[in-house]
């Protein structure tokens, strides 16, 4: 089990006569992402509105500021308690028997234009077996043709954009890999959240987008930038794109500043917690089930 402790603190400047803001900076529940405590600070005195979504865990928070600074303060201990596996013996799973909350992900989306990429699907992995291992080699293939570089990329562009440029950040590889993915058939899907282990010359901590696919009877973690330690994502939302699961969305004008984003790991040996590491196996923290009820963390609005 991994532990993390993190924060993430937003702050706006929202111009006459105010704004509605739509976050998704809540841990996500999962049967195997545990939100121990959590607490949101706001620097108006607002009545925010939060709602879980049934299927993914997803968490919302709706809430309409005032003209002038706005100050959100999310924190949380959040346990990760992977389910491990042996690559060669996780299957891809024929599309007449997927779940059918799981079809929605194998159909083109707005930033991951699977039709218009499935003859170079075809030509670099149709011929592989299938299996974890050819997704494996996916996230390998488009970690090895993208280069990873800050402020290259802009909210428009799509898997298509990154294919011909070669160039991105984490959400342009996370794009690609799952537009890749659907061509072949193969259900993925756009997470995002913050991550434990990234290399300090990349910058400060800030968001993180990955890759989720359904292969077997869960969703398994992959991280094409190959920037984060899997064992260190911690999720807030998925979505087809990154266009279900901005960490803000903003309906009014405003002036924002950089998020600031604070977050260790906690090792506990006598409890079985220990830090994220690099592992060869298949790892996963969303079975596909629904969230377990009645589990209300502290501090929890």
């Amino acid at each position: 089990m991994v532990r993390l402790v993190f924060s993430v603190e937003l702050k706006y400047e929202v111009a006459p006569p105010g704004c509605d803001f739509v976050f998704n900076i809540h841990a996500a529940h999962t049967r195997q992402q545990r939100v121990v405590t959590e607490m949101m600070e706001l620097g108006q005195f607002l009545l925010p509105q939060v709602h879980t979504d049934s299927s993914t865990g997803n968490r919302y928070m709706r809430l309409r500021a005032e003209p002038g600074p706005l100050r959100l303060r999310y924190s949380a201990t959040v346990e990760l308690n992977h389910h491990v596996a042996a690559p060669a013996l996780v299957p891809e799973v024929p599309v007449a028997r997927l779940p059918a909350d799981v079809l929605t992900y194998l159909y083109p989306s707005r930033y991951c234009q699977s039709d218009r990429l499935y003859d170079v699907a075809m030509r670099e992995f149709g011929h592989l077996p299938q299996g974890y291992g050819r997704v494996h080699a996916i996230c390998e293939w488009v970690g090895k043709h993208v280069e990873f570089k800050s402020a290259t990329t802009n909210a428009s562009t799509s898997a298509v954009d990154t294919l011909t440029e070669r160039v991105g950040v984490c959400r342009d590889f996370a794009h690609l890999m799952i537009a890749l993915c659907r061509a072949l058939n193969i259900p993925a899907r756009f997470a995002t959240g913050i991550d434990f282990g990234a290399d300090p010359a990349l910058g400060p901590s800030d968001f993180h987008a990955y890759v989720e696919v359904f292969l077997g009877d869960r969703w398994y973690l992959f991280d094409p930038s190959a920037t984060a330690i899997p064992m260190g994502l911690m999720r807030f939302g998925v979505g087809r794109d990154a266009a279900d699961v901005s960490f803000a969305t903003i309906f009014g004008s405003v002036r924002a500043e950089p998020p600031v984003i604070v977050i260790k790991a906690v090792e506990d040996a006598f409890n079985s917690v220990e830090l994220p590491r690099r592992r060869p196996e298949a790892l996963s923290t969303d079975d596909g089930l629904p969230p377990l009820a009645g589990t209300r963390p502290a501090g929890q609005i």
